[in-house]
């Protein structure tokens, strides 16, 4: 009897967050708006679940990533290494509406990490000595000081890939993989969404990079915009042998 490996699959990413809950931790993955969730942000605002806390890199922009749950005041607290691109961000922080817990970024991808790995807490000597250890305790090895960061175990992570199987197996396209991997091995219930879904198989074993033990369930997403978050360009080079004047 073959075995039958589409059980993780759901139909679109309403189904995948409808049973996330007011007051939820969720982990997500991406870094600025590369490799962002899309399609589980947009489901998690229609469901207009309240009292989030979420683990991210970033607090996205106005208007797009995590700015669209800040716009309809979703996020109770944000656990961040960079937010400096969201002047909602900034305003809802200021006026006491938000609770934000700024974190090292390795120390963050590391948190995470250490969730889906089974260990509890960790030493590091990022932070130490600044505001960062402010009633963490600390250790003195080798002569330099050290802070104890928890791990990030969190009820739901929200990740997508590039390709995945229907067995949860993923690959992630290049910088887009940042933050995603971390974010999905701490997840108790783990959330992928991916551009291409394939059968088992189809993926080569050598070119994964996380296993499917970690997702619990998995999508074929659509529609995404892929926004650029700051776009920069560099003026054309003049052809050779044109003259300077002739370039401009």
């Amino acid at each position: 009897m073959a075995l039958k490996w589409d059980w993780k699959v759901v139909k679109d990413a309403d189904e995948a967050v409808k049973d996330l809950f007011d007051g939820a931790k969720i982990s997500m993955g991406g870094f600025g708006l590369c490799g962002i969730p899309e399609n589980c942000v947009s489901a998690i605002k229609r469901k207009g679940t309240k009292g989030l806390t979420i683990y991210s890199n970033n607090a996205g922009v106005d208007g797009f990533g995590i700015g669209i749950l800040l716009e309809t005041k979703q996020v109770k607290k944000m656990v961040s290494s960079y937010v400096g691109e969201n002047k909602l961000f900034e305003q809802q922080l200021l006026s006491g509406e938000l609770e934000v817990e700024l974190t090292p970024q390795g120390t963050l991808a590391e948190r995470m990490r250490a969730g889906g790995a089974g260990i509890p807490a960790f030493f590091t000597a990022a932070g130490a000595g600044t505001l960062i250890a402010k009633g963490k305790e600390v250790r003195e090895y080798n002569g330099r000081k050290y802070i104890l960061e928890e791990a990030i175990v969190s009820d739901f992570a929200i990740v997508k890939a590039w390709k995945g199987d229907t067995m949860g197996n993923l690959i992630f396209r290049k910088t887009a993989r940042n933050f995603n991997p971390l974010a999905a091995m701490s997840g108790k219930i783990t959330i992928a969404e991916v551009e291409e879904l394939v059968p088992v198989g189809a993926l080569d074993p050598d070119q994964v990079h996380l296993p499917g033990i970690f997702v619990k369930r998995i999508f074929q997403g659509k529609g995404y915009e892929k926004r650029i978050e700051k776009r920069t360009t560099a003026k054309p080079s003049p052809a050779p042998g044109a003259s300077e004047k002739g370039a401009k």
